[in-house]
């Protein structure tokens, strides 16, 4: 009684005790036990600073640009959409710039959850679609529900992400694919999710070939250019029949962000940033605290620090 009157009603001990009828005293003295017994625990909690973990994601990552959101109870990615929104303002995109769309859920949510009005730019497909039904992988409706936001125009890619050798060098010469790939060199800003390792990946959110599955020491991919933890990338047969962004055309993007969010995801996107595919990140708290674990336990992080001092 006396432990709930206090702590969740807020009753200060000196009204409890007229309430009570009882001393000052022996209010505190049975508080004091219910601390004992653990009736009632209290717990300081580290206060996580959003802006704090992002300057540290800066610098210990060497990366151009990131945002640090409070993890939320629910909808974690859609709370994604406005720091990333506020990152492409910042990017002063021109008009007729070439915006590149990946896919995956957190680029799903983020588009669902709205983008800024960037005039006149284009918003173009990174990389085939599947015959899937999984809302995730709808390649082309990402961009046009982009572009749409945009207030831009939508460049589909209207093929298959792998296909025989044959198809892929048919697909590459139809003009209005070309029309597509042809943006890739020209990309000013791409969006892209970081996919999780096939091992850990539910079903329902894998399209993975049998060959992508085998891939050892993998901890992620950015549209199917998969990467160990030290961004070394990992091939797999069949991928030269993929239709894609290649690794060189995103490393060549002026503002390249990768869009995730769970813990399961911070090797990922630790050996995607070091891979030169994206340089800028939009994540959690939660997130952002383990991608920093897994760099702070890096022997190659101390040694660059200690060569610099």
């Amino acid at each position: 009684m006396v432990a709930k009157l206090h702590y969740e009603s807020d009753m200060p001990q000196v009204e409890i005790a007229k309430k009570l009828g009882v001393s000052t005293a022996t209010v505190s003295r049975l508080l004091t036990r219910a601390r004992a017994l653990g009736i009632v625990r209290i717990q300081v909690m580290d206060l996580v600073i959003p802006d704090e973990i992002t300057a540290r994601l800066i610098e210990v990552l060497g990366l151009k640009r990131a945002a640090v959101v409070d993890t939320p109870s629910t909808g974690v990615l859609s709370s994604l959409a406005t720091p990333l929104g506020n990152m492409l303002k910042d990017e002063n995109l021109s008009k007729g710039a070439v915006v590149g769309i990946g896919w995956g859920r957190a680029v799903r949510e983020v588009i669902q959850a709205g983008l800024p009005r960037v005039p006149e730019v284009r918003a173009v497909a990174l990389n085939g679609g599947l015959q899937q039904s999984a809302p995730h992988f709808q390649i082309n409706e990402f961009v046009r529900q982009a572009a749409e936001q945009f207030g831009g125009t939508a460049h589909f890619l209207h093929a298959p992400y792998v296909s025989s050798v044959e198809l892929r060098d048919a697909f590459l010469t139809d003009p209005v694919v070309k029309q597509t790939t042809g943006l890739w060199d020209q990309l000013d800003c791409a969006i892209v999710g970081i996919g999780l390792p096939h091992a850990i990946n539910p079903p329902e959110a894998s399209a993975a070939t049998i060959s992508e599955q085998d891939i050892g020491g993998a901890v992620g991919d950015v549209i199917r250019h998969y990467v160990d933890r030290d961004g070394a990338l990992l091939h797999w047969e069949g991928e030269e029949r993929m239709i894609a962004a290649s690794v060189a055309q995103l490393r060549n993007v002026g503002l390249s962000i990768g869009v995730a969010a769970t813990v399961e995801k911070a090797a990922g996107i630790v050996g995607a940033v070091r891979s030169g595919m994206i340089n800028a990140l939009v994540t959690d708290t939660t997130t952002a605290l383990a991608v920093l674990e897994i760099c702070e336990a890096d022997p190659k992080i101390h040694a660059d620090r200690a060569a610099q001092k």
